[in-house]
C-alpha cells in the first residue's frame, strides 16, 4: 500500500515494542492513526507526504503489529501519557529530536499529549476529527452518549465488551467503519482487510478496549491537572468533517482555544475518517501549515 519507498520496523521501548513503517526525505513528520486502525490508514497520505518529509508511521501499542500488554488496574499503561512516551522514545531511537505530529482520533489524543508532555520536541501538530477528552466528557448528554456509544461499551468492566466484540470483532470494525463515515464513502479493502486482521485477535480486543477505559479513567486525571495549567504552544491545526458528529456538535475551534495557544482549522468533506475520506482536501490543508507557508 505505501509502495517500496517505506521501510518496516519494531522499536523496544519502556513496556512495549513499538511497529512501523518510515519512507521519505526532509523534516521528521510523525502520523498516529485511529481506532480501530493501524498504520495503514495513512496509505492515501503517506507517499505524497514522503515527498516533503521523513515520514513515520507507527502502530500505537495495542494497536497493529505493536505489542499488546494486558491491561494494568488503573488502566496505566494504556493512557495517552504512556503512548505518547512509546512514540517520544521511538524518535529518539530514530534520531529526531524535535519533529512534527499529525493524529486521527485515537492518534490525535496522543499528539495532544505529546504536545503537553514532550513541548520542547514539538514543532507543529495537526489533530483530526475530535474536540478534547475532557470537554467532551464533561459535555457529555444524550446526542453525545448516542453518537459515542462505543466510549461507554468499550470501557464497561469484566470483559463484557471483548467477549461481545470477540463473537465477530470483522463485523464490529467494519460496522464502525460504516457508520463513521460519510454515505458514499469508499475504503481500500485491503487496508480494511489489515485492520480486521490486527483488530480480530483476543489480546488486540482486549488492548483496544483499554484503551478507552484509560481515557475515561486516568487520562482524564492527567487532563483536569493540567486543564488551566499547561496548553498546548506550538501552532495546531485542527481538521473535522464536515458531515461528522464533531461538525455537528461543537463549536471546534472555540472548544481547542482553550487548550492551544495559536489554533487553526477547517471543515473537511465526509465523515470522521479523513485521511481515506478526503485525502487531496487534507493534503491541501496540511501542506502548507506543515511547511510553515
Amino acid at each position: 500500500m505505501f509502495g517500496e519507498a517505506f521501510t518496516q520496523q519494531r522499536i523496544p521501548v519502556g513496556g512495549a515494542e513499538i511497529n512501523l513503517l518510515t519512507g521519505g526525505d526532509g523534516p521528521p513528520l510523525l502520523l498516529i492513526h485511529g481506532y480501530p486502525q493501524t498504520h495503514a490508514m495513512w496509505h492515501r497520505l503517506a507517499p505524497e507526504l514522503a515527498r516533503h518529509f521523513t515520514v513515520i508511521c507507527p502502530d500505537l501499542r495495542g494497536y497493529g503489529d505493536s505489542s499488546k500488554p494486558p491491561g494494568e488496574p488503573d488502566h496505566g499503561n494504556y493512557s495517552k501519557r504512556e503512548m505518547a512516551r512509546d512514540l517520544a522514545e521511538v524518535m529518539t531511537a530514530l534520531g529526531f529530536e524535535r519533529f512534527a505530529v499529525v493524529g486521527h482520533d485515537r492518534g490525535a489524543r496522543v499528539a495532544h499529549r505529546l504536545a503537553l508532555d514532550h513541548p520542547a520536541r514539538i514543532e507543529r501538530a495537526c489533530v483530526m476529527d475530535i474536540a478534547p477528552t475532557l470537554h467532551m466528557f464533561d459535555h457529555t448528554d444524550q446526542a453525545f452518549a448516542t453518537g459515542y456509544y462505543h466510549w461507554f461499551f468499550l470501557i464497561q468492566p469484566d470483559g463484557l465488551p471483548e467477549h461481545m466484540i470477540g463473537a465477530d470483532p470483522g463485523w464490529f470494525l467494519r460496522e464502525k467503519l460504516r457508520r463513521w463515515s460519510a454515505p458514499g464513502a469508499h475504503f481500500d479493502e485491503a487496508a480494511v482487510a489489515e485492520y480486521v486482521r490486527c483488530f480480530s485477535s483476543l489480546e488486540g480486543v482486549h488492548a483496544s478496549c483499554e484503551d478507552y477505559r484509560a481515557a475515561a479513567s486516568i487520562d482524564l486525571e492527567h487532563d483536569r491537572a493540567d486543564f488551566g495549567r499547561r496548553r498546548i504552544a506550538c501552532p495546531l491545526l485542527v481538521l473535522w468533517g464536515e458531515r461528522g458528529f464533531v461538525s455537528r456538535s461543537y463549536d471546534v475551534l472555540t472548544v481547542w482555544g482553550e487548550y492551544a495557544d495559536d489554533v487553526r482549522g477547517a471543515p473537511v468533506p465526509g465523515g470522521h475518517f479523513l485521511p481515506e475520506e478526503s485525502p487531496d482536501e487534507v493534503l491541501r490543508q496540511l501542506l502548507p501549515f506543515l511547511s510553515n507557508a
